[in-house]
């Protein structure tokens, strides 16, 4: 609940050009997760409204600061262009799922390892603006898990996508 509690922060600190704060507290996010992750995991604390409000701290998380780098004109907005419609591509498909007694996708490596690249590559690019050695060290790694990111974030979209497809087919099949 933190997590999600940070997401209008860090948003409203890109937008007035925070970016070491931002930073901070995106950092201080990411760790949360994976503790919350690594608690969750050891203590068999998993929960039905964890498997949901996790991912979707993570979703906001994104997308508030895609939307808040291109804003600052950091990352071009190509990139937010491209991550928001994979959100839209999977997420439409969520409906039918739900409406057929589906849970929706089950966490797959691709999606697990784009959001993790995303979620470090977005920091990163922060960093990026600092003169030196700090910044340009921060931009190239940032854009590298950046776009490496997205592909694996396109790519868990098309495996998702294609598990949609059969659904829709043995729907077909059973009716």
């Amino acid at each position: 609940m933190l997590r999600l509690l940070l997401v209008p922060v860090v948003a409203v600190l890109i937008f007035e050009g925070q970016l070491l704060l931002a930073f901070a507290l995106l950092v201080a996010a990411g760790l949360s997760d994976w503790l919350d992750g690594v608690i969750a995991r050891r203590f068999h604390q998993a929960s039905k409204l964890g498997r949901f409000l996790d991912p979707s701290a993570d979703r906001l998380f994104i997308f508030v600061t895609v939307v808040g780098l291109a804003y600052q004109d950091i990352i071009p907005w190509w990139l937010v262009l491209t991550v928001v419609a994979r959100e839209v591509a999977v997420g439409a498909t969520l409906p039918v799922m739900f409406r057929h007694g589906y849970p929706g996708y089950p966490v797959h490596v691709a999606g697990k390892a784009g959001t993790f690249a995303l979620m470090y590559a977005f920091p990163l690019l922060l960093l990026a603006h600092i003169e030196g050695v700090v910044g340009t060290v921060a931009w190239i790694i940032g854009w590298a898990a950046a776009l490496w990111g997205v592909y694996l974030y396109w790519a868990a979209a098309v495996i998702y996508l294609l598990q949609f497809r059969r659904v829709l087919m043995s729907l077909r099949t059973a009716g």
